[in-house]
Parts: structure tokens; sequence; C-alpha cells
């Protein structure tokens, strides 16, 4: 502004100028008339010239009085604009918004929690990246992702995470498996089978749980077959190849020659995490949908 004038003045004398009279002015912006009068007059007085030709009941523009009207309306229209701009951007209502999730959790709440927070956040540029674990951490660390969603997140420095799904694990068997008639298996019942599983560096935290429920149950896994992605190990299975363990989700893949198992008190966990220190409002409520969406699952 120049030196000397404000916003407030410009109200002022927009409510004035759209009044002719000094009086109803000052109700409508919620002052007495002599404190108006007076920011009116150093308004004047700032400019060099006057802006309304008054007597003691009524006012009438000047020429620069209707060239300022004009201008100071476009003014202060823009200047709410770019309040409310702020403001919606502090809610998270816009901006951009990269998540990043491994393929398995897209069979569970993922999507509709994608659906709800597009429809209530249009106007935020949202993308959705399929990697595998591993990768997901990397592109936090490297900011090319704000959010990821990690299964067995790594206790990792930088990293902050929130688990927002404890999901049980089954074990995938061959329709014709001698195991394949009972309804809930232990673990140690699979000790003999070839196994197949997903590659170590896609999610070593992952793989690792799986691996480790097998140590506690007392065997090493015999891995004879690896793929990596949760539809090639289950087809792969449905070959006859062998086994699998495999988080709840898995189970919406349908395979004529595959059946599941659930195993009794093995769980597994899925985290949504992002780079430590780094937050904005697009994240917050992306976060607290995430929230609300899988605790309802």
């Amino acid at each position: 502004m120049t030196r000397g004038i404000d916003l407030r003045q410009l109200r002022y004398f927009v409510a004035v100028a759209e009044e002719l009279h000094f009086g109803r002015a000052a109700e409508r912006v919620g002052i007495a008339q002599p404190p108006l009068t007076q920011q009116i007059q150093k308004l004047e007085a700032a400019l060099g010239h006057r802006l309304l030709e008054r007597d003691s009941r009524h006012a009438a523009l000047t020429e620069a009085g209707a060239v300022l009207l004009e201008q100071a309306r476009q003014v202060l229209e823009r200047f709410e604009r770019a309040l409310e701009a702020a403001r919606r951007a502090g809610r998270g209502e816009t901006g951009r918004l990269t998540v990043g999730t491994p393929p398995s959790v897209m069979l569970s709440a993922l999507p509709k929690i994608i659906r709800r927070y597009r429809a209530r956040y249009p106007e935020v540029g949202f993308t959705l990246r399929e990697l595998s674990t591993s990768a997901i951490a990397e592109a936090i660390d490297s900011g090319s992702i704000d959010l990821g969603f990690l299964r067995e997140a790594p206790a990792s420095e930088g990293l902050a995470s929130e688990i927002v799904l404890r999901e049980p694990v089954a074990a995938a068997l061959p329709s014709s498996h001698r195991l394949a008639k009972r309804a809930r298996l232990p673990l140690r019942a699979l000790a003999q089978e070839p196994f197949v599983l997903f590659p170590r560096q896609l999610g070593p935290a992952f793989y690792d749980r799986f691996v480790g429920f097998c140590s506690e149950a007392g065997f090493a896994p015999r891995i004879v077959q690896e793929a990596t992605q949760w539809q090639s190990i289950v087809a792969i299975v449905e070959a006859g190849v062998g086994v699998s363990l495999v988080p709840e989700c898995v189970r919406k893949v349908r395979w004529p020659g595959v059946v599941f198992r659930p195993l009794p008190n093995l769980t597994t966990t899925v985290s949504l995490c992002w780079k430590e220190g780094k937050t904005s409002p697009t994240m917050q409520a992306f976060v607290s949908l995430a929230r609300a969406g899988f605790g309802q699952q």
C-alpha cells in the first residue's frame, strides 16, 4: 500500500462511497462516525486529493473518489481471495500430495480411503505410486513421495510412522494339498513344505517377519521359488510348486486352485510413514482419513 494508507482505510472509504452517508457507513463498519471521518480525512491527505464532497448529512464522490472506489473494490476483493486461498491451503484443501503403496495394500481399505480423500479435497493434485516397500522407504527419504505405506516399517532414523493396520497372516496352499481340508493350521504343520516367497530386497523387514514366524515355529522355510507380486506368488502356489504365507488381504485374489487357511496368532502390520519433520496440511488430512478408514475395516 502507499505509505500512510492501509486496507482498513480503503474499507472505510468503500463503505462511505457506497452509502454516501457517513452515519450509515459508520454503522456498517462498526465504528463511531467521528473516527470514520478522521480516517477518510487521513486517506485524502495521503492521496493529496479530495475524495468526497460532503455536507452535514450527505456525501458525493469527486472524480478522484469515483476512480478510487472502482480500484479499491478490486484491491479488497483480491485481498479476500488471497486470505481464502491461504485458509484453504492451511486446511489442506489445495496443493499436491504423492503417496506410495505396495501392491498388496491396494487390496485393503486403501482404495476407499483414496476415493474419500479425492472427494473431500478435489483441488489437491493427488498422485499414487505403486512401489515395493524398499523403494517406498527410499522415495520418502529422497522427498519424491510425501507419504508411504510400509509393511513392517523398519526402525529408521529420519522416518516417522504410524501403524494403521494389523492384518492376520494366512497360509496359501494348492487346493489339492493334503492339508487343504483343515480349517485352521499351526504354522509348524508346514515345516516340511517348499515355500514360495518374495525376494528379501523388496522388503527386508517384512520378509524377516515372515521368516521369523517360521523360526518361532521351529523350522527354517525352504524357499524354492521367488516372485515379486502377490498375484504371481499365488499363481505359483496354484501350480503346485509350494506353499506360501500371505497377508489376509491377498485372499481377495480369487484362484480356484488355491485355498487360504488362517494361521493362529500371526499378524503383520501396515504403517503410514513420512520423513521425520516434514509435515503439511495435505499430509495431515490424508493421515487422518487413513487412520479412520483402516479403523473401520
